[in-house]
């Protein structure tokens, strides 16, 4: 949807004599949606109104809700209006019960990736560069688009891979989800500049392979979502030693359910914590 306030900045720049003759006017608006769709698009997590043409939905989810489902670990299934299904940190061990149009992977551990995929995984994202330096996706795949953010990582010598993982944001149905992938510092202002905007972050809550449980509320803080979504978290004693934290600054509630209808309309006012249930 073009933002009226682009449409009025580029209008007001024409003289009133050449608006007069409808060519003119069909060219004026065409530089004006340009110059919004530029705006747009420079934005943290921008497209927050669909400007596809109406289609043909799946029972399951309506043309503003995306579903989402807690598979375990780090492991969670995304499928959109259009029927895309997306698996992030896809591994060997925890899988989705189909296998999924497009996945995402982190590589700190082999329950986060994998190096033989399954064949009918159209688009594969690794959130790291297997050929050095640092991994970059921005794609639109069906209704969705899906960019990553760098992330750096311990390595198994105590020093320091840089760029070794990634913060994957996904952006469907109105809603920017961003998944924190196996987090080992705190946020720096270009990492939240490039992430923009977030509704509901899928953060790991262990306290010790990723980050303890006080600094992970700290990133929690400072990515300000609209739902906080708990894994990673190996054992239900981990997960209730998050609850307790998040207690004292959030609500929590606690799905009967692995999965989630996700809307705009259905975000609270103020940050709370959703746990899903899963392995």
């Amino acid at each position: 949807m073009i933002r009226l306030s682009a449409i009025a900045a580029v209008a007001c720049s024409l003289s009133l004599a050449v608006l007069n003759t409808p060519k003119a006017q069909e060219k004026a608006q065409e530089k004006a949606q340009e110059k919004a769709q530029e705006q747009t698009q420079a934005e943290g997590c921008p497209r927050l109104i669909s400007s596809t043409q109406p289609r043909v939905l799946p029972a399951a989810v309506s043309v503003d809700e995306l579903a989402l489902t807690f598979v375990g670990h780090a492991t969670f299934l995304m499928e959109t209006p259009a029927g895309l299904t997306v698996a992030t940190d896809y591994n060997d061990y925890v899988k989705p019960s189909i296998v999924p149009n497009v996945v995402t992977m982190n590589r700190a551990h082999s329950t986060h990736y994998t190096n033989h995929p399954d064949a009918g995984i159209k688009h594969v994202l690794r959130g790291w560069d297997v050929g050095g330096g640092a991994a970059v996706h921005d794609v639109t795949i069906s209704d969705m688009r899906i960019r990553n953010v760098v992330t750096n990582i311990r390595d198994w010598q105590g020093g320091t891979d840089y760029a070794g993982n990634s913060i994957f944001v996904f952006e469907a149905s109105q809603l920017c989800i961003a998944h924190l992938g196996h987090l080992h510092h705190e946020l720096t202002d270009e990492h939240l500049k490039q992430l923009g905007r977030i509704d509901v972050a899928l953060v790991p809550v262990d306290g010790s392979y990723t980050l303890s449980t006080p600094q992970m509320f700290k990133v929690v803080q400072q990515i300000s979502p609209q739902i906080v979504i708990p894994m990673h978290f190996f054992s239900q004693s981990t997960l209730r030693r998050f609850l307790d934290m998040a207690r004292e600054q959030y609500p929590v509630e606690i799905s009967q359910t692995p999965s989630v209808v996700l809307s705009r309309q259905m975000l609270p006012i103020r940050t709370k914590v959703l746990v899903l249930p899963g392995r």
